[in-house]
């Protein structure tokens, strides 16, 4: 298995520019299934999750190309709203894809998706989505069949703001017959994005961004060209790599009103940050404070895919903090591992109470998700001597080539690469 092997102690400086971001990139390119003809989404990064994405689409009968960050999808090809199962093991936001294919093809097959083990993710909002307007489904075993002769438009409330039940509805109701409001809805700037992607296709929808989206629906969708946002998440790993290292870092192509929350908690902490249109420089000289509470939330509180990144910042500083989890139960499994490099953090049920240290030490530890992967780097590159990051293909799936994003700031860091042997007949 890939390794990173990392020499700590290396203030970050220099300046680098941010990838697009994967949370919007799979919806949008679920969404092209909508839209019979050539697509080219640009500012698509190059990660193992967009792979997966590609094969699903190619399975479905698409021709799909990633050169560079771009990816040529040619949609008209599609002729299966079939999607295979070991294909959506691998990935969570495969489920993306019900409502687009039921929408083209008027019922879709898919299975229970994979994705990350960091609690309890289930669908039943998805379902009820598209029940409501008006999909019959029926699950047998793994497998979930939905069928629509012609979505009709409806009022929804979502129960809890789930961001990938708001972006399957808002897929499948752009081509429902009627207008459909959704109340409740996530208001992540992903889901702004897919707005105004189905909007450039021609859709009629308004209000992503807030928790009430109205959706108008037509008859057909073109095909378009766009461009991805920039990821914030993979912004505020950097932020923070940059705060925990006692570095300068210069950030480009980013979106820092995406940021406020992470912003806001640096700031508590100390740490010096300015920003100016799309580029934001982080800069810290001293050993942070400790910051009393960190509330994970959805959007536009602290999000839960930086809170992994967070404790590591938090470990290193000068007091006790507390981390409060409120989306995922089971988000605090890097809490072990950062205990072997010398962590002080004790966790009572959703809860984690972080008290400082002045050091963390290298150690072989294991990414658990991609999150906690991120975090284990991002502790390797504060920590004093060598740290070995098992398990890289989980950090894989979020960033592209993280090790070449950190060089370029000068950290040393590595990639390990294994020599498989090859057994002579």
């Amino acid at each position: 298995m890939e390794k990173l092997v990392i020499e700590g102690g290396v203030p970050l400086s220099g300046s680098v520019s941010i990838h697009g971001a994967k949370n919007a990139a799979l919806p949008i390119l679920a969404a092209c299934t909508m839209a019979p003809g050539v697509h080219r989404i640009g500012n698509v990064p190059d990660l193992l999750d967009i792979h997966v994405m590609l094969d699903i689409l190619r399975a479905l009968g698409c021709k799909a190309e990633l050169a560079g960050d771009v990816v040529s999808l040619e949609t008209s090809l599609a002729n299966t709203s079939h999607v295979p199962e070991e294909l959506m093991k691998q990935m969570r936001s495969s489920i993306f894809l019900m409502g687009p294919l039921l929408s083209r093809f008027g019922q879709v097959q898919v299975y229970q998706p994979g994705g990350c083990a960091i609690g309890e993710r289930k669908i039943d909002l998805h379902l009820k989505g598209l029940q409501a307007l008006g999909a019959t489904i029926e699950e047998s075993g793994h497998m979930i069949t939905c069928r629509a002769d012609r979505l009709k438009g409806a009022d929804i409330t979502l129960d809890y703001p789930s961001v990938g039940a708001t972006e399957n509805i808002m897929m499948a109701a752009a081509l429902a017959e009627g207008i459909t409001t959704i109340s409740g809805a996530a208001r992540e700037p992903e889901i702004q994005d897919l707005q105004h992607f189905l909007n450039a296709m021609g859709a009629n929808m308004i209000g992503a961004g807030t928790d009430t989206i109205t959706i108008e629906g037509v008859d057909r969708l073109l095909p378009r060209a766009y461009r991805i946002i920039p990821d914030r998440i993979v912004t505020g790993t950097l932020m923070v790599a940059a705060a925990v290292t006692r570095g300068s870092v210069t950030l480009e192509n980013v979106c820092p009103a995406h940021l406020t929350s992470v912003i806001h908690v640096l700031k508590r902490a100390g740490v010096q940050i300015s920003a100016r249109d799309d580029i934001m420089t982080v800069s810290n000289a001293s050993r942070p404070k400790a910051v009393e509470r960190v509330i994970t939330s959805p959007y536009p509180s602290f999000p839960t895919d930086l809170q992994a990144q967070m404790m590591v910042f938090l470990a290193l500083a000068e007091g006790t903090s507390v981390i409060k989890e409120t989306v995922f139960e089971g988000r605090f499994k890097h809490v072990d591992e950062l205990a072997r490099m010398g962590a002080d953090i004790r966790v009572d049920h959703s809860s984690a109470y972080i008290h400082g240290v002045s050091r963390l030490y290298g150690a072989t530890v294991e990414a658990t998700d991609l999150r906690a992967g991120a975090a284990l780097v991002i502790a390797g590159l504060a920590a004093s001597g060598k740290t070995v990051v098992e398990q890289v293909h989980h950090i894989d799936r979020g960033y592209d080539r993280i090790e070449r994003i950190f060089e370029r700031l000068g950290a040393k860091i590595e990639r390990y690469i294994p020599i498989r042997q090859l057994k002579v007949p």
